[in-house]
């Protein structure tokens, strides 16, 4: 997909571009169609049985005899219900970096041990996944209508014939709601959330919350920008929508918002900029895009950014605008960002 502004986007096209997440660069290419399959069982399905049911983000409740064990996810997903003992088998979305590594949002899981049905937005192999007789289709959704995240929009149809649906919303509310909502559907799979591990991993993320809040509270002068870079653009975000950055507010950090005029423009998400704009927005910490279709700030050759006093002061710090949905995961997100805060220096 090119790099398009986001005034000539349909709105699933400024999903496509970001937007959803609140940032805006392109998901370029991250690697081939895939089509390794070798999944192990899911660990904890398996010792599941009796009927399964579970009402989603849609008010949609999905009703099968058995406990799904074919079960085939958004990446993200698929690494948010490993972290609770569910070994997904088949994925789709940003798996696998053009090296053939893990992308970022895979998580822990083995690559290598996953069937992909597509790596990259617009891709799903449908001939592939009804060979693989799925029992379930899990994604998130990023807007009121409960479009499935990265499920193709021409293949839709054909799509929702070979499985039923499951969606979880991480749209328009604060991280601890989808948090929670991924943790039930772990749940309904066969995961143990009284375990050691998960119970640790809940409690963690809320010290971390509070550590946050705290920071937020003690230094109030702190602008805090979310960015994400492409070739042509760099697009701050706005803190509308996107489930980390409305907690990161309701938390009391002081975030920088794009224009309400620009806002408009892509719905409320975010702002593109030329890079000869880019310091429109002074800022004392910049969070950006971590996705591997973004171009990360150490290969960021731009003047401007160059030139900006945080990047200057080294105040930039990786941020997760699909955050894995597991406490595991989004506990350093919040641990980061108040570290950063803590020690960041007045420079806007």
């Amino acid at each position: 997909m090119p790099n398009a502004r986001a005034t000539h986007l349909t709105r699933r096209g400024i999903l496509a571009a970001g937007g959803a997440l609140g940032l805006g660069a392109v998901l370029a290419a991250c690697g081939d169609e895939d089509t390794n399959s070798g999944g192990s069982d899911s660990t904890a399905s398996a010792k599941a049985s009796g009927p399964w049911s579970f009402k989603d983000d849609r008010g949609t409740t999905v009703k099968l005899d058995k406990v799904p064990a074919n079960i085939v996810a958004f990446t993200g997903v698929a690494a948010a219900l490993y972290d609770y003992g569910i070994q997904v088998k088949g994925v789709f979305g940003p798996t696998k970096t053009l090296d053939g590594k893990a992308d970022v949002q895979a998580g822990d899981m083995d690559v290598s041990k996953l069937t992909i049905f597509g790596n990259k937005f617009d891709q799903f192999n449908v001939e592939q996944y009804a060979a693989f007789q799925p029992e379930v289709l899990i994604s998130t959704t990023f807007d009121d209508a409960g479009t499935l995240w990265y499920v193709p929009e021409a293949s839709k149809d054909k799509i929702a014939k070979l499985a039923p649906s499951v969606a979880i919303s991480v749209y328009d509310r604060q991280m601890p709601e989808p948090l929670q909502r991924m943790a039930e559907l772990a749940e309904s799979l066969g995961a143990d959330l009284k375990a050691t591990k998960v119970v640790e991993a809940k409690k963690q993320f809320e010290a971390a919350a509070e550590r946050l809040r705290k920071a937020a509270k003690a230094r109030p002068e702190i602008k805090v920008l979310a960015g994400s870079a492409a070739q042509d653009v760099f697009y701050v975000s706005g803190s509308n929508y996107s489930i980390d950055l409305e907690y990161f507010k309701a938390l009391g950090v002081n975030l920088v918002e794009p224009s309400e005029e620009a806002k408009k423009a892509t719905g409320g998400w975010f702002e593109s900029l030329s890079w000869e704009n880019a310091n429109k927005y002074p800022a004392d910490v910049i969070i950006m895009d971590d996705r591997a279709s973004t171009i990360q700030p150490a290969d960021i050759t731009e003047g401007t950014w160059k030139a900006l006093p945080a990047v200057k002061a080294g105040q930039v710090i990786s941020r997760s605008p699909e955050p894995i949905l597991s406490y595991d995961k989004c506990t350093p997100l919040l641990d980061n960002l108040a570290e950063a805060i803590e020690n960041a220096k007045k420079v806007s």
